[in-house]
């Protein structure tokens, strides 16, 4: 039973009722006015008399338009359901579009605009409880954001003093194996941090100049004393330039960290942009490739906590290569090292 006009179901109902209708209507007036088509083989009929003798003619009936036989309410019935199909799909594609757009949406922006409540009354509940859905994450982002904000606030006094107390440790070798423990600590609470707050920001695409990036990164670093190289030219790509800097920032400094160099080589093509980053140092086993994305995934044996790091890096860097519409993936230099893709679309 239809309860309410108001629903997706009754309007597919509604919809396919009508069509049916007009269809058997038109076929009733067709057969009425044009009458059945005749049979094969009609025996000759009895002539009637007139009152002169005459024999009476039977009335004509209308000749069926174009051609005969039922062809013409056949042929309504078939557009009527095809048009009664189309209305039929056209309604439930359109609230399954604008759910998977507002998901898209949603996955790139988490602060993107409601969905808009329209439609019949199964699309407004969809559209009401995505976005509550919405509002919920948002609330829970922000709340999460600030317990780690308050944890790392509250982190940091305990551990200031123990570093004081530290200090007053007369065995070296105790010494400096307690202040690694407190400098890795520290390190895991501020990447931690960083990890969130840049995962929390929303950032719009716009024209930006990749080659100008590279080159000031690369010059960046050179000032620091690091050995820092590139190859190959860029146009303008449409992006997330604070994404793309933490990507390359983050590929850069882990190259420079683990193998001492680093050599960014640019290949601009029709549908990409390819920046691969390349080292020369101790690398990484190739079953090991997807487990150094992890958050504090590191390897001990050629990249240890000695050099530094605590393994959130490589996790930024896929990130922010997320957000952008990339893909960052590992591979093994040829002749010993890591090589580390970013692939940018251009669409």
């Amino acid at each position: 039973m239809i309860r309410s006009a108001d629903t997706l179901f009754a309007r597919l109902f509604g919809g396919a009722l009508a069509a049916i209708l007009l269809a058997h209507l038109l076929a009733f007036a067709w057969f009425t006015h044009y009458g059945p088509p005749p049979p094969p083989h009609p025996a000759a009929p009895v002539a009637e008399l007139q009152a002169d003798g005459t024999p009476r003619q039977p009335p004509e009936r209308p000749k069926p338009p174009l051609f005969g036989g039922p062809v013409v309410p056949l042929v309504f019935q078939l557009v009527t359901l095809v048009i009664a199909a189309w209305y039929g799909a056209k309604a439930l594609a359109n609230p399954v579009r604008r759910l998977s757009d507002a998901a898209e949406r949603l996955s790139d922006d988490l602060d993107s605009p409601p969905l808009a409540i329209t439609g019949p009354r199964e699309a407004r509940q969809a559209a009401q409880t995505f976005n509550l859905m919405q509002e919920k994450l948002r609330e829970q982002l922000q709340q999460r954001a600030r317990m780690l904000a308050a944890v790392s606030h509250d982190l940091r006094t305990p551990l200031a003093r123990l570093k004081l107390r530290v200090e007053q440790i007369d065995d070296q070798r105790l010494h400096d194996q307690m202040s690694q423990d407190l400098n890795d600590m520290i390190g895991m609470i501020d990447a931690t941090l960083s990890y969130f707050n840049q995962n929390r920001q929303s950032e719009a695409m716009q024209q930006f100049d990749v080659q100008a990036l590279i080159e000031s990164l690369a010059e960046n670093a050179q000032d620091n004393g690091d050995e820092v190289t590139y190859q190959g030219i860029c146009r303008p790509l449409k992006t997330q330039p604070m994404a793309l800097r933490s990507c390359l920032h983050n590929l850069i400094d882990n190259a420079l960290r683990y193998a001492g160099s680093a050599h960014v080589d640019i290949l601009d093509e029709a549908d990409r942009v390819r920046i691969a980053v390349v080292d020369n140092g101790p690398g990484i086993a190739p079953e090991f490739f997807e487990s150094v994305f992890e958050p504090f995934y590191r390897l001990e044996g050629s990249r240890n906590r000695n050099s530094g790091g605590v393994g959130m890096g490589m996790t930024i860097a896929r990130e922010a290569a997320w957000r952008m519409g990339g893909d960052l993936q590992l591979s093994q230099t040829p002749g010993g090292g890591l090589t580390a893709v970013l692939n940018l679309p251009r669409a």
